[in-house]
């Protein structure tokens, strides 16, 4: 291979790695579940927008709002949540809490 060949590749890999990093942890983030915020999927817990409390996604109950599923450690956290939504962090935007 001669130079030019080279700084091409080494610019590819550059720039693709640049994206992986993109999509994990910033912007792209939001598309692919990251940010940390728990993943039901895998097995992740998810923060109660009421109390702040950690729940398992599979035994917690829920509500839709916005599109977006939101976790409760208990049915009166769900219902005041339910009742005034925009009262409480993330609610607000169906993207969820964090804004890039």
């Amino acid at each position: 291979m001669d130079l030019d060949t080279l700084k091409n590749v080494g610019w590819l890999l550059l720039w693709g790695g640049l994206f992986l990093v993109m999509m994990r942890y910033g912007c792209g983030a939001h598309v692919t579940g990251g940010h940390g915020g728990g993943d039901p999927a895998a097995g992740g817990k998810v923060r109660d927008p009421v109390c702040g409390m950690e729940v398992d996604p599979h035994t917690a109950v829920s509500v839709m709002h916005q599109g977006r599923t939101f976790y409760f450690c208990s049915a009166p956290r769900r219902q005041s949540f339910a009742q005034t939504p925009g009262d409480y962090k993330g609610a607000s935007t169906p993207g969820g809490q964090h804004h890039c």
